[in-house]
């Protein structure tokens, strides 16, 4: 298996069941993570190399401890996204040998952590089990989660538009996941 492989294999064995755990994850990927005061609220989180903070993998994540828990969990979800898809990239000068979640990388780079992130936290397996249980509104699902009720929207009512089942006004989920 290629590093790759076993860094899905690892992610895909903490899914077992939801909200799924992220800093679990970030340290069994060997990442550390820290909460950062002092940042302004347009800053969410960070990855960067780190000899002396970082984990076994020697990067650390630092995410703006003013933030909510769902949006630390979402960054922290998102920063490991850069690690996984991104990890050449980290280190190499980019915004001073770091990742920041900022306009100054580009949109696909952020993009593609942003859908990582989802697949983390929300994944279609965990979704549908929760639909069987009950949860079928987007509210319950996103506090089921521990995500905001927007990254939930995007991740189910953006599923449903791209498969042409867009229901307008329908806060249900009953259809709208795979």
């Amino acid at each position: 298996m290629t590093k790759l492989q076993d860094q899905l294999s690892l992610i895909k064995r903490e899914q077992s069941g939801y909200p799924v755990q992220t800093v679990p994850i970030a340290e069994k990927l060997g990442l550390k993570v820290y909460k950062v005061s002092g940042w302004n609220d347009e800053t969410s989180g960070m990855i960067r190399k780190d000899e002396n903070d970082g984990g076994a993998s020697g990067y650390a994540i630092y995410v703006n401890a003013r933030h909510g828990p769902t949006r630390r969990r979402f960054t922290i979800a998102h920063e490991i996204g850069h690690f996984v898809l991104h990890e050449s990239l980290i280190g190499d000068g980019i915004v001073e040998d770091a990742l920041w979640r900022s306009r100054k990388l580009s949109s696909k780079i952020e993009t593609q952590a942003n859908a990582f992130a989802a697949d983390l936290l929300m994944p279609w397996h965990l979704i549908e089990l929760a639909k069987s249980r009950g949860l079928t509104e987007i509210e319950e699902l996103a506090v089921a989660f521990e995500v905001s009720v927007e990254a939930m929207s995007y991740r189910l009512l953006g599923a449903q538009y791209y498969q042409g089942q867009n229901q307008k006004g329908s806060n249900n989920v009953q259809a709208s996941a795979r």
